[in-house]
């Protein structure tokens, strides 16, 4: 079927489920893909061998207070667009993706998923349960979605900050949510004839995986789609194995918030034993009509540069003010980039002839507390460890002279709390995120900064067999404010940031941003 508003066709709507083993007598999956059923009379036995690892043909994994905070949050949407067949026709390129491309991908995600299991599940939250759990069972699969589309493949897949959001809403996947049942991935594979290129897009639950458990499972399919014909066992890397250990998670208090967080969401809407699972009312409201997306690069040189402004500044006002510097001040790249793009959003959103007001902005600084916890989890750990730390700083100190340094101090002191303990102060994290109706009456969206991603994630390593992403997106439905951080394409230390704004505010942030690193 074709959509006339996207000029998307929608080839093939399909369930991929983990395959078996090769030869394997526990059910009649001898691929993964759907269409072949399940025989419910046939021998069943309780796990069945991959890579001499027994994995169990049911899993429930309960959620942690990591993943609660995000249990009615929007799916999180990511694109990756790759460059195949930049010079053939429309009919050759059609030909290799609908012969090789999605042959290899269906079979290698499926061999994937033998690994993830939970990513062909659903998150439930049933009566007899004091709190939600992710539960994987025999039969369960992920969606795939296969779409041709005649837009323009380099367009999207570049750095042109005049493209509109809405052109990348087709190109990602509706994800199943319910009161009773969220799933938690749904995947879609798209070509662009006219291109020579193609896209994966991703929507996920936020309360099930996060950023980093994305990419070891989008590697680890990668990885696989590469050796899918080379060998009849593939075996994963270790650093590419998830970790499902729940237990390994401890802290003195954390029982105490998680109880506090499952209350909170118990009660929210004004209902007692709410276990809805469907995203919150607020979050639905906040489409925004007309916003467009844009990609802004840091360049190591830029990164230098902004550190030395920052630094040579402090020790000006600190020699006036005659004090000492605080050497604890951060000047990591992540602390430097993002101020400097905090004060550009705070200056693109400020009128020009609009009252300069008092008020403190306040930013949500996202961090995976996996090194942080004690003992630290490992890198692999499979799951949701982001939660986030709240950072204001003064209005009027933002759009002043010394706007990016006062940045740098605020989001320090957030950085320099975590040394704490990185639970100290996220007691009411669930109330901020998810406002009653009367703090919503009185809150102004558009003064609400979030940060998302990472520039260590290595995304532009996912390697499928055709090359390195061309680009990779985030893709915001539901707000704007959000800053998500990225590699580089371009490599060298460079940092990709994204954001989501109203058009006059998208232009009024590209030439702060240009104009500001000019004069470094």
């Amino acid at each position: 079927m074709t959509d006339p508003n996207n000029s998307l066709k929608v080839v093939e709507v399909c369930r991929v489920a983990p395959q078996t083993k090769p030869g394997s007598s526990d059910s009649a999956f001898s691929s993964g893909v759907e269409n072949l059923t399940y025989n419910k009379d046939g021998p069943v036995s309780a796990v069945f061998q991959i890579n001499h690892t027994l994995v169990p043909h049911e899993l429930s994994l309960p959620l942690t207070l990591f993943d609660l905070l995000w249990i009615r949050f929007p799916p999180f949407h990511r694109l990756l667009f790759y460059e195949i067949l930049p010079c053939s026709s429309p009919a050759d390129t059609l030909l290799f993706f609908h012969s090789t491309i999605i042959p290899k991908l269906k079979t290698s995600l499926s061999i994937t998923l033998q690994h993830f299991l939970p990513l062909a599940g659903n998150i439930t939250w049933p009566e007899n349960s004091h709190k939600p759990t992710l539960d994987y069972v025999q039969g369960d699969t992920l969606s795939l979605t296969v779409s041709e589309s005649d837009a323009d493949f380099h367009h999207l897949s570049s750095n042109d900050f005049k493209i509109e959001s809405k052109e990348y809403y087709p190109l990602v996947p509706q994800l199943a949510v319910s009161h009773e049942k969220a799933a938690v991935m749904a995947l879609q594979i798209t070509i662009f004839p006219n291109s020579g290129g193609f896209s994966i897009g991703i929507s996920m639950h936020h309360a099930a995986i996060d950023g980093k458990t994305l990419f070891l499972f989008l590697k680890s399919w990668a990885h696989i789609c590469k050796h899918v014909h080379q060998s009849d066992d593939i075996l994963l890397p270790d650093q590419l194995k998830p970790f499902y250990d729940r237990s390994v998670i401890q802290h003195p208090i954390g029982l105490q918030l998680e109880a506090i967080y499952l209350n909170q969401f118990l009660n929210m809407d004004g209902r007692q034993n709410n276990r809805s699972l469907m995203v919150a009312a607020q979050y639905k409201s906040l489409v925004v009509p007309n916003s467009f997306r844009g990609i802004f690069e840091f360049t190591s040189a830029n990164i230098q540069a902004l550190r030395k402004r920052v630094t040579t500044r402090m020790k000006e006002i600190t020699t006036n003010q005659q004090q000492e510097r605080d050497p604890s001040v951060h000047m990591s790249t992540f602390s430097l980039t993002c101020a400097y793009t905090w004060v550009c959003l705070v200056k693109a959103e400020q009128g020009e002839e609009e009252e300069i007001k008092g008020d403190k902005i306040p930013l949500f600084i996202s961090v995976d507390c996996r090194s942080r916890l004690a003992p630290p989890l490992p890198a692999n750990f499979f799951g949701n460890i982001v939660t986030a730390y709240l950072t204001v700083a003064e209005r009027k100190g933002l759009l002043g002279e010394d706007g990016l340094v006062m940045a740098i101090i605020a989001i320090s002191e957030t950085i320099k709390g975590l040394d704490n303990g990185v639970l100290n102060g996220v007691e009411d994290l669930v109330s901020r995120l998810y406002l009653s109706d009367e703090q919503k009456s009185t809150s102004d969206p558009r003064t609400v900064f979030t940060t998302a991603g990472s520039h260590r994630f290595d995304m532009y390593g996912t390697d499928f067999g055709w090359g390195r992403p061309r680009s990779t997106e985030v893709v915001r439905k539901n707000s704007t404010g959000a800053i998500t951080f990225a590699d580089c394409k371009n490599g060298g230390g460079a940092v990709d940031i994204g954001v989501v704004l109203e058009k006059h505010h998208m232009e009024a942030f590209a030439s702060l941003f240009a104009k500001g690193l000019e004069t470094l």
